[in-house]
């Protein structure tokens, strides 16, 4: 099973105030299992309309820097996330940057998606890929 782990999630107010419209910046540190094996950094840019919105239909833009292994092997990649979200959860879809891979991941193309439910411990991915 292709899984990840949030390790930590750092939130700041870039523009608005709490409770109102505003924009975010998160900076966040993930753990993949599975098909990918390593650790990632990834940055998103989040809008909230204000008060009592749960964010549904709202996507956030984010990159996010893969280090570790795919199928076993070693190097990195950075992929670029659309990442939906609401009060339930998590749908992303990805794709990996032309040109990023290193390593034995160099050339690497692809893309997947990522699913979860706020609160569970880990939220499940996919990812198509070639070499």
């Amino acid at each position: 099973m292709n899984t990840f782990a949030m390790k930590n999630w750092e939130e700041n107010i870039v523009s608005g105030t709490d409770g109102g419209p505003r924009v975010a910046y998160a900076h966040a540190t993930l753990a993949y299992s599975g098909l990918i094996e390593g650790e990632s950094i990834v940055d998103y840019l989040l809008y909230y309309a204000g008060e009592g919105y749960d964010g549904d239909g709202t996507t956030a833009p984010g990159f996010e820097r893969v280090e570790g292994s795919v199928d076993g092997r070693k190097g990195s990649f950075v992929i670029k996330h659309d990442t939906g979200f609401d009060t339930k959860g998590i749908s992303s879809t990805f794709s990996v940057v032309e040109g990023s891979g290193t390593g034995e991941l160099a050339g690497i193309t692809g893309t997947g998606t990522a699913t979860g439910v706020l609160g569970e411990p880990t939220m499940s991915y996919t990812f198509d890929y070639s070499l």
